[in-house]
């Protein structure tokens, strides 16, 4: 079967919808699909494109089986909305450039951006006479109230509800990321329950596993790596670490890593509280030296902000966390929250509440049978249900549904 994938963002850019298309696309290679990705220069969310793509309109690339075609996008910072969608735009219709280098293909699967990608992927579907599965990795526009970047109805907000209509629609499928987005979808927009078939992200269990054990006599170490993106409330985790300097806790410390537009915040957050005990590393790594940075910690952090509602969506990284056999604590209420319960795979604590945070993070530290019994629950879970063969042997079997009907 051959599968093209349209995302404007794919490792090395950092972030949930990279990380969701290349497992997919892995899942599927490994699954005998032939699979060519249409993607912008890396870019997210620095807005540093290498100087290997500049001045080129494309790059064709091979990587891990794939065929990677890579079209340009202008180097700004993913800050604001404004800035997005300037970047989403230019993308839809730098994408089209790769339309020569295609080749043959049965299905299309449009990954990111939310919504927008279906519109070049329809271009697709037009040449190649082939069906559109749409991804799901967030609700738009509805993720975007919640982040207070658009007012719900505004004129801006009316046309982006239209849009997501539009796209929902026209689709032969919709694969989102999470079973708490299947209500949103057919009750708002009317979408056949039977046109949604929800796969996880899922985890490369091969790159992400436990490699390293941590040194004796080390401090616990209580790590966060991904975006620093206003989706993450960090100052619930920093006043977790002063509530810990109050206690004389010295035995723990936390380290953040990524990047992001809130990197300077964290920064001056941590001079302002005259914290001792964090580490920030804002720098964007690869899949491989995420793998291992995680395997360097004791406990992992996922701090969602509290926006007043449950989640609705999972992140990747709670998969990435538990792939490499630590515990997780889950600062969230809705799917995520209930995926770390129902794998018993770490503590879940309320969004926002420090002192909860720190202590669970006490809990962990003190009873390290604990702490290792929820690493191995959540390793033993990925291996059996989200690594990313099995996720691609599910598109596989659904795409080829699709092509068949």
């Amino acid at each position: 079967m051959r599968v093209l994938i349209v995302a404007k963002e794919f490792p090395p850019d950092m972030g949930g919808g990279a990380t969701r298309a290349y497992n997919a696309a892995k899942g599927l290679t490994l699954n005998g699909c032939k699979v060519v990705v249409i993607t912008a220069f890396p870019h997210y969310p620095h807005g540093n494109i290498p100087a290997e793509y500049r001045w080129k309109p494309l790059k064709v690339e091979y990587k891990e089986g794939l065929k990677i075609i890579r079209t340009i996008v202008p180097p700004l910072p993913s800050k604001g909305l404004v800035r997005q969608l300037i970047l989403f735009l230019f993308f839809m219709l730098s994408s089209l450039f790769a339309l020569p280098f295609v080749g043959k293909v049965d299905v299309i699967w449009a990954a990111n951006p939310n919504i927008l990608s279906v519109f070049p992927a329809i271009i697709y579907g037009l040449f190649k006479r082939a069906p559109i599965a749409l991804n799901v990795d967030d609700l738009w526009p509805e993720d975007i109230y919640d982040l207070s970047l658009m007012k719900r109805g505004t004129l801006m907000a009316k046309l982006a509800e239209f849009l997501a209509k539009v796209a929902y629609t026209v689709v032969n499928l919709i694969t989102p990321i999470s079973p708490g987005y299947v209500d949103v979808i057919t009750k708002k927009y009317g979408v056949s329950r039977g046109k949604i078939y929800v796969v996880r992200a899922g985890v490369d269990s091969l790159k992400f596993k436990p490699a390293r054990k941590t040194k004796p006599g080390r401090k616990l170490r209580v790590a966060y790596s991904g975006a620093f993106s206003v989706a993450y409330d960090f100052d619930q985790v920093l006043l977790a670490a002063k509530e810990l300097e109050k206690r004389g806790i010295k035995d723990v410390e936390f380290v953040i890593q990524g990047g992001g537009e809130l990197g300077n915040y964290i920064k001056q957050k941590v001079n302002e509280l005259g914290l001792t005990n964090v580490i920030i590393i804002d720098k964007i790594m690869s899949r491989d030296e995420v793998a291992e940075f995680l395997n360097e910690a004791d406990v992992l952090l996922l701090p969602l902000r509290d926006f007043g509602r449950p989640y609705l969506g999972i992140s990747s990284k709670l998969y990435e966390y538990q792939a490499v056999g630590k515990p997780i604590i889950c600062c969230a209420v809705g799917q995520p929250a209930m995926y770390v319960r129902e794998t018993n795979s770490g503590i879940v604590v309320k969004p926002g509440d420090y002192e909860q945070l720190a202590e669970a993070i006490l809990t962990l530290y003190e009873n390290p049978v604990l702490a290792r019994e929820l690493g191995e629950n959540g390793r033993r879970y990925v291996e059996r249900y989200v690594a990313i063969d099995s996720i691609g042997k599910m598109f596989k079997e659904k795409f080829k549904e699709l092509v068949r009907k």
